[in-house]
């Protein structure tokens, strides 16, 4: 049984009640991903599965076998960082900087639900294309939490990444 961390493929913990969020940080030593509430309720421990978003803190590692999975330090390409990491800088999308790594891995995600049409809360018309306006995005991120008041440079940061 085998995990591929960030393209790389990695042992599963041999205890099989590790969470994933704690074989990343304590198992992996990939401390980017962050353990926040450990309740599923703030999303700092977002991560990306076959390119979708879960908070790791809720699954148990042994449940990803054979899948990808990718954290904030598997964003990056070399010394490249992934352009929402790049929008984040340049809209001061983080203070603190804890919330950072959830929200990037969650922006991802989302947008590619966007993309595949996944409604929101939002949406009126469960056919139409998704339009990743203001309110949009603020729904669709709700579960990601940022204590330190870093949200509106989070939306700009996404917004202009999405209109790229």
């Amino acid at each position: 049984m085998s995990l591929i961390i960030n393209g790389v493929d990695v042992p599963a913990p041999v205890d099989a009640r590790v969470s994933l969020l704690d074989h990343l940080r304590e198992g992996l030593h990939l401390t980017g991903t962050k353990k926040g509430c450990n309740q599923g309720a703030c999303g700092a421990c977002t991560v990306l599965v076959d390119g979708e978003r879960i908070l790791s803190c809720l699954a148990l590692a042994v449940q990803y076998d054979g899948r990808q999975v990718t954290t904030i330090e598997g964003l990056a390409d070399g010394d490249g960082l992934h352009p929402l990491q790049t929008a984040f800088i340049e809209h001061d999308g983080f203070q603190c900087g804890y919330c950072t790594p959830g929200q990037i891995c969650s922006a991802i995600g989302m947008t590619a639900e966007a993309e595949r049409g996944v409604p929101s809360y939002l949406s009126e018309d469960l056919s139409a294309d998704v339009a990743l306006t203001r309110a949009e995005i603020q729904e669709r991120m709700s579960g990601n939490l940022c204590r330190c008041g870093a949200h509106n440079g989070i939306i700009d940061a996404i917004r202009a990444t999405v209109a790229a």
